[in-house]
Parts: C-alpha cells; sequence; structure tokens
C-alpha cells in the first residue's frame, strides 16, 4: 500500500493538468472535473455502487433496481469511470439515483468524498477494485461488496506478485464472483470462505422492461447497438448493399456514444442514404434512424428482428449479446468478441449468432435474414445462453450484507 500511495502521489499532477484538458477539450465539465476530485452536491447516507461505464452499469442495474424495489426509503449513488455512462444513469430519471464522476483514487480525494457523502455502503461491480477507496471504507465501517467480481490466471498472478492483493481481499466485507474460477482466485488471495455470495454473471441477468417499439415491420428492421469509431461506415455500406436487393430494409444507428452523432449523420449522408435523428425530435420517417440518445435501447431493441452487435468490427472486444437475446432479436456480430468469447462461440457453434467478419458478410445477413430465421436464431440463442442469473437471490444476499 506504500508504494501505491507513493506512486499515486507522484502521478497527481499529471492527472490533474489531464482533467484541466478534458475541461479544455469540453470533454466533460467543470462540474464533472471536481466530482472527480471528491466534490459536488452531498448525498449523504445512500449505497454508493461503483461501476466503470455502460456495460458494467447496465449489468448492475437489475440489482440497484431491486434493491430499490425492496427499501422504499433507500438511496443509490452511483459513480463511473466515464461521462457516456453518468449519462446513461441520468436517463433512467429515478429520483433516487444520483450519479456523480468516480473520485480519482487518491488518498485525500477519497477521503474527501467519503466526509462528503458518507455512504453506508460500497458496492464495486466486476473488477474495479482500486485499494485506497477499499481500504478507506472498510477503515471507516462502510461495507465493501463486490458482485459479479472477475478476476483472470493472469490478473490473479500479478495481484500476488506485487503482494497488493491480499491487502485489497482484505477489506471486502463480501463477494460474489462471476464465475468458479474468478472465486477460486480471489479466496487463494485470503478472501474467507464466508465472505462469498453465490456465484453471479450480472451480463446474464438483463432485464426487459415495457418498451415503446417504433412503429415499423420488426422482421424488416435492423438495429446496429453500441456501434463504434470506423464501425458505422461498415454498417451503412453494408445496409445500402443490403437494401438494394430489399427495398423495404431499415435500418436503426444507436451509437455507443450519442455526442458522435453530428459525426454519423455525415457518414449517414456519403453513404446516400436518407435519415431522421431521435434526438432532434424527428419521427422515423427515413430509411435509417439514428437513435443518438440514452437509456433508450430497449425502445430499438423491441423495434428491430436482426441486432447488430456494436464494438465486434473494430477492436473494441464486443459488446453483451445477452440483451439481444432477452429482447428476441437475431444477433449478428463480427470478429472481435474478447469480452464475451465464451458466450459468443457457444452462440456461433449452436446456430444462435452470425458472424459477419466482413462488409459482404453483413449485408448479405441483413439481406437474407427471414422472419422465420430470426425465430431459429433467437430460440437458440436463448438455448445456448442458458438461464439468466438470480437477480432477487444476490440482492437478498447483499441486503444481509449491509
Amino acid at each position: 500500500m506504500f508504494a501505491y500511495r507513493l506512486l499515486s502521489n507522484l502521478i497527481a499532477l499529471p492527472v490533474l493538468l489531464w482533467l484541466v484538458w478534458r475541461v479544455l477539450r469540453r470533454s466533460e465539465s467543470g462540474a464533472q472535473a471536481r466530482q472527480r476530485l471528491g466534490g459536488g452536491a452531498r448525498v449523504s447516507n445512500a449505497i454508493w455502487v461503483h461501476a466503470a461505464s455502460n456495460g458494467e452499469l447496465t449489468s448492475a442495474r437489475p440489482l440497484i433496481e431491486a434493491l430499490l424495489a425492496d427499501d422504499p426509503a433507500l438511496r443509490v449513488l452511483i459513480t463511473t469511470n466515464t461521462v457516456s455512462a453518468q449519462d446513461l444513469a441520468h436517463s433512467w430519471n429515478d429520483a433516487r439515483i444520483m450519479a456523480r464522476m468516480a473520485p480519482l483514487d487518491h488518498r485525500a480525494v477519497v477521503a474527501r468524498f467519503l466526509n462528503s457523502h458518507r455512504p453506508r455502503a460500497l458496492i464495486i461491480v466486476e473488477n474495479e477494485l482500486w485499494p485506497n477507496r477499499m481500504v478507506l471504507s472498510a477503515a471507516r465501517g462502510i461495507p465493501v461488496i463486490v458482485i459479479g467480481a472477475r478476476m483472470s490466471a493472469r490478473s490473479g498472478a500479478r495481484w500476488t506478485k506485487t503482494g497488493l492483493g491480499r491487502r485489497v481481499v482484505a477489506q471486502v466485507s463480501a463477494l460474489s464472483a462471476q464465475d468458479k474460477q474468478s472465486e477460486a482466485r480471489f479466496l487463494a488471495l485470503g478472501l474467507a470462505p464466508d465472505r462469498l455470495l453465490p456465484c453471479t454473471n450480472l451480463k446474464t441477468a438483463t432485464a426487459t422492461r415495457e418498451a415503446l417499439p417504433l412503429d415499423w415491420p420488426r422482421a424488416t428492421t435492423v438495429l446496429a447497438a453500441s456501434t463504434h469509431e470506423g464501425e458505422e461506415a461498415q454498417v451503412l455500406a453494408a445496409f445500402a448493399q443490403a437494401r438494394a436487393h430489399r427495398p423495404d430494409l431499415r435500418l436503426i444507428l444507436a451509437p455507443r456514444h450519442p455526442r458522435r452523432a453530428p459525426e454519423i449523420a455525415a457518414l449517414i449522408a456519403k453513404a446516400g442514404l436518407a435519415h431522421t435523428t431521435r434526438s432532434m425530435g424527428d419521427p422515423p420517417s427515413a430509411e435509417v434512424y439514428l437513435a443518438d440518445t440514452m437509456g433508450e435501447m430497449d425502445n430499438w431493441y423491441a423495434s428491430a428482428g436482426i441486432c447488430f452487435v456494436g464494438g465486434s468490427l473494430v477492436e473494441k472486444g464486443g459488446h453483451t449479446p445477452f440483451e439481444p437475446a432477452a429482447h428476441h432479436c437475431a444477433i449478428l456480430h463480427g470478429p472481435h468478441v474478447e469480452n464475451f468469447r465464451d458466450a459468443y462461440a457457444t452462440l456461433d457453434e449452436q446456430g444462435g449468432a452470425v458472424l459477419c467478419k466482413t462488409t459482404a458478410d453483413l449485408a448479405d445477413a441483413m439481406a437474407t435474414i427471414s422472419a422465420a430465421d430470426q425465430t431459429k436464431l433467437t430460440q437458440a440463442a436463448t438455448t445456448a445462453l442458458g438461464p439468466a442469473a438470480d437477480i432477487s437471490a444476490l440482492a437478498r444476499a447483499v441486503r444481509a450484507r449491509l
């Protein structure tokens, strides 16, 4: 811990300069930069839930909702590493949920955050194991609960070698590992067996909510979900090719980062396609609907019979297949699916998804997958991915440790 704290002190000035640079570039606001330094309006006696980005926060939402449903007086303070994830939390429009940028893991910053907010518990999603945050919270008697915890063999070896792993794991009040392999690695680092909660893969616990689908035929609507820079141009080229053979085809394009909407609108025009834009209040009257808002993915899944999962045609590791599967969308994906390697491997093997390595592959899938094919793909995906995690059981176990 001494070496870690020394390092965090040494990089404090460069980090401050980085924050100033982000504010000057308008990548985030001055208020958000202050939140990273432990400031911001006080939210007292809430459960502090930390999730790195959109994917982790989305996976934790069913648990957050279960905890809120059980206790009407409960409040939740969500912290995230990214602005887009904070925007996602705001988009839920729940008065009992507040969202802040996560405090930097510097001893003085974390102490300032804890002094201001005095959370009743800290729930960490997956592998955001920041030493100062965990040690200072535990020292104040704040339960530190880790849910959906992941630890690879490589990470386990690194934590063991540095000696920091045992100190960090000692702060954990309760831990639910994502799988038995991760659970074994936490136990090897010194986690007491009586602190284990049931293994839970949060990514499988996606909840479907009441949706407002577009007035488009679902079987001829394609959703490109959570696309990244360098990916939209390929999706649009594939869609244009497919539409030449299937003129009734429509596309909902939902980028991972809605702030990129102007750039994407230019790509749509360059592809020779017409579009309308959700954030402008436009009706979905063109062949492409640019869904540049947060918190409406349930609407888009409900509108589309086919879903291309973004982050997979470029080297982003791919996003979750569990959400489109839960909404009964036929899944298309590119070759870069390292974030969910096992799930996609099972889907491909059992006919629950279509791998599209090139733009031509994607165009062919869009043009040829019929309504009957969509039904077969969604049924195979449900079988391949198996049952969803039992969030009710996890919520009961978490409540018992608060």
